[in-house]
């Protein structure tokens, strides 16, 4: 006799990814409200956010994974003319045009939703042709992430548009791109950071660069950030100091720390102990997005199933290197961890795609 299917997968929701990302946001929350000052305000707006996004993400895990790949070139075509409206019209923010501001209404973020409209796209296209892909049908899928890459560095926001470029890598990648084209790409990456050292990279993004080289070279300066961070990670041992009891970011040392640094806040707070388990849970998140990606049934949904998982991932250990020290600081909030409506909600609007592909996988296969 045929189980009937729980409410869960009645809405196609998949029930261990949704626990998964509520305990991490949860988390990050009880974090959120210690690094921000005990801002009742920002841990509310932050839980609205996820709100938002978890409707977001149920929402999208309605459509068929046909249905969205036959739709995103209208998203794509409508991102890359929101990323045109931020250099013409944006709100600047600590000397980066990055956000739409309507008052009163909404202050979003363009670039944030195009790290997962791009890689879409790149699947889309990819999902239709043979197999390892051609050198033209690499060009073209090339052109379409260097669109809204040129778009978001122009801002400036590097580390944003370095994700474009990853997230598209991967598309290709798991398309069964070929070594010879992957080598050619990684020996290409020492001229095009020469270039974009000399003729692309404003004087702060330099500074970044030599400050993670060197951050005793300037300690009250661009180097302070990287090394209060450390000490705060450092300070908190193996079982931290308490919750609330840090004292870095609570005596103003630690600057971001809701931000891009909150998880000096938890190292200082939790200890080791506290990091660790927080990386267990995004490990268990990584493996279950893997898990999905085998059993995808479709081209498309295995390359966007793969592309979000591990794109998650080099969010995850691009903030934690970043934070202690080991790359420079390109300005990668930790997901679902720190503070940010519009990375929160594009997230989660990511993790709805990854349901929809799993939860109509069956469809898919009778179709």
């Amino acid at each position: 006799m045929r189980r009937r299917a729980s409410f869960l997968q009645r809405i196609h929701v998949d029930g261990q990814l949704l626990f998964l990302l509520m305990l991490i946001a949860g988390t990050g929350l009880f974090v959120l409200y210690s690094a921000s000052g005990k801002d009742w305000g920002m841990v509310t707006r932050q839980a609205i956010s996820f709100g938002v996004g978890i409707l977001g993400m149920i929402v999208i895990a309605q459509f068929e994974p046909r249905f969205m790949a036959r739709w995103v070139p209208i998203a794509y075509v409508a991102g890359l003319c929101l990323l045109g409206a931020v250099l013409l019209a944006g709100h600047d923010a600590k000397g980066a045009q990055r956000w739409i501001n309507i008052p009163g209404v909404i202050r979003f973020q363009p670039s944030e939703f195009m790290k997962l409209i791009v890689p879409m796209m790149v699947a889309s296209y990819m999902g239709r042709r043979a197999l390892p892909p051609r050198l033209k049908n690499i060009v073209i899928a090339l052109a379409l992430v260097l669109m809204p890459f040129g778009l978001i560095l122009i801002q400036p926001d590097l580390g944003t548009s370095l994700l474009i470029i990853v997230s598209g890598g991967f598309v290709l990648f798991m398309a069964g791109l070929q070594w010879r084209w992957i080598m050619g790409a990684v020996t290409a990456v020492v001229p095009i950071a020469i270039g974009m050292w000399f003729f692309v990279m404003r004087e702060y993004q330099k500074q970044r660069v030599l400050t993670f080289l060197d951050p005793e070279s300037d300690p009250l300066g661009s180097g302070w950030n990287i090394i209060q961070s450390k000490a705060a990670i450092g300070s908190g041992g193996v079982y931290g100091k308490g919750w609330l009891q840090g004292t870095q970011s609570h005596l103003d040392f630690l600057p971001e720390s809701h931000t891009d640094f909150i998880i000096a806040v938890l190292g200082e707070e939790f200890g080791l102990v506290g990091i660790c388990l927080l990386l267990l849970l995004y490990l268990l998140l990584v493996a279950r997005g893997l898990v999905i990606t085998a059993k995808a049934q479709s081209l498309f949904g295995k390359l966007m199933a793969g592309t979000i998982t591990l794109t998650f991932f080099i969010y995850v250990f691009i903030n934690i290197g970043m934070v202690s020290g080991l790359l420079p600081v390109v300005g990668v909030p930790l997901p679902f961890i720190s503070y940010g409506g519009t990375s929160m909600v594009s997230l989660l609007a990511g993790f709805g795609v990854m349901m929809s592909i799993h939860t109509h996988r069956k469809w898919i296969a009778q179709g």
